[in-house]
């Protein structure tokens, strides 16, 4: 197999800490020969889209569905993440705005807010327990000329009149330490986030699908998905169990989406990340209640979310690997460590936050995960160009968790209903065309993300 396919024995991460009984799940002993929709992926994106499409179906009408994993359920990026449902209302969104225009860039700050909107109307109806909190992030800039930067691109936003950026708040270096309790702060936005446990939802997800109807086949690697569908309209999935003629294949895979969609090679790139688990033996006297991200530059920024339990889950390091590029671009190796990260999380509450000086705080579980990057850092979602039945749902840049569920959503009514892009209220920028197709992904521009 290519590099692009997931290796074995990926690291275990906090997350999958407690397996479900899902894991390592199949719901038949052997593959049906054919599928209405097959689903490749089963993390947030293949368990989204499966409940979706059962969900807007009706009783007699109920699609046949098959999800198929490589490996176990959710063990790709969403079973390695932050656990952060960030939505993006200044920072990135101002560079679509000056690419783009505001309109569009304002259309895509609203979906993610939206999408948390989403995910907490379903999780309390639902009842899934996955430890949803809702509270404020504080994203500190430790860099003066770059924080700089973004506030005049957040004026700038503020200025056409771009509203949900008003839900946005600053606070300037003088107010900037004391307001978010980190060292050396330059300036401090801060705006509503959400956090959960990723794998929980996911499992939760999937539990929903399988009860409606659905087949899932972990451990069961997809090879290739056919270039033309046979006489009959239906796709030809091919396995290492065996093959699947299929009406609708929907790529649910990430950053391994170009081992089996050709169009995507070059065009979602698999990026490799780190990410921790911090216990704390010393509580300090004012825990922790915010999510954070600690920003130096473009490329170099920290994230963090606080655990119900006290503990603290930190990703990023960057500035530690980024320079060795074959440690993590175009590298889908999660069975190990990037070496030169391993001990970036030991001291980190202690480096950078006031009152940790004594707490004691060490991480206690270090794992590594890949990433789809893509060249204008915005994801693919839609009928893949000259391949009527297939759709990709793939190439999050790290920044799924406030996108995924409704553009599973919308992927659902393009296959259910028949619903064009433009009906389905994804955001245009979204949507996976010839033209953005015609841009490659870069090293370079990777590194500047």
């Amino acid at each position: 197999m290519s590099k692009t396919f997931p290796v074995d024995n990926g690291m275990p991460s906090f997350w999958r800490s407690q397996p479900d009984p899902l894991d390592n799940h199949r719901s038949t002993e052997t593959l049906p020969e054919t599928s209405d929709i097959v689903i490749i992926g089963a993390g947030f994106a293949g368990a989204s889209t499966a409940y979706h499409c059962l969900d807007q179906s009706n009783d007699s009408t109920k699609p046949s569905i098959m999800v198929l994993e490589a490996r176990q359920a959710c063990s790709g990026a969403t079973g390695r993440n932050g656990g952060h449902l960030k939505p993006d209302l200044y920072n990135s969104i101002g560079d679509w705005a000056a690419e783009y225009g505001v309109e569009a860039a304002a259309e895509v700050a609203a979906f993610e807010m939206q999408n948390l909107e989403a995910l907490e109307s379903l999780i309390e109806a639902k009842k899934i327990d996955c430890d949803l909190e809702l509270s404020e992030v504080f994203d500190v800039h430790l860099d003066n000329d770059y924080c700089a930067k973004v506030k005049a691109r957040y004026e700038t936003l503020i200025a056409s009149g771009f509203d949900i950026s008003k839900k946005v708040q600053f606070s300037p270096q003088e107010a900037a330490e004391a307001v978010s309790g980190v060292k050396g702060a330059k300036g401090c936005f801060s705006s509503r986030t959400g956090r959960l446990w990723p794998y929980k939802l996911v499992m939760q997800l999937l539990k929903q699908a399988i009860s409606a109807g659905a087949n899932l086949q972990t451990n069961t690697p997809v090879l290739s998905v056919s270039e033309s569908p046979n006489d009959d309209g239906r796709w030809t999935v091919t396995t290492s169990r065996g093959s699947i003629l299929a009406k609708w294949v929907v790529f649910a895979s990430n950053a391994y989406t170009s081992a089996i969609a050709p169009e995507y090679k070059d065009r979602i790139v698999p990026v490799r990340g780190i990410c921790s688990h911090i216990a704390i033996p010393n509580p300090p006297t004012t825990p922790i209640r915010s999510s954070y991200t600690l920003r130096s530059k473009s490329w170099d920024y920290d994230y963090l979310i606080p655990r119900p339990d006290g503990s603290i889950v930190v990703g990023g390091a960057k500035s530690t690997y980024l320079s060795n590029t074959e440690n993590w671009y175009d590298n889908t190796d999660d069975s190990r460590l990037i070496d030169s990260a391993a001990a970036y999380f030991n001291d980190y509450m202690q480096r950078n936050f006031h009152g940790w000086e004594n707490t004691g705080a060490n991480a206690d579980h270090v794992w590594t995960g890949i990433m789809g990057f893509t060249p204008d850092s915005l994801p693919h979602v839609g009928h893949i160009p000259n391949k009527q039945g297939q759709l990709v749902i793939a190439g999050f840049n790290g920044h799924g968790m406030p996108q995924v569920f409704l553009c599973a959503r919308g992927i659902s009514r393009m296959i259910v209903d028949g619903a064009k892009y433009e009906d389905t209220g994804l955001p245009k920028l979204f949507q996976t065309t010839p033209k953005r197709l015609e841009r490659l992904m870069d090293v370079r521009q990777a590194m500047a993300e």
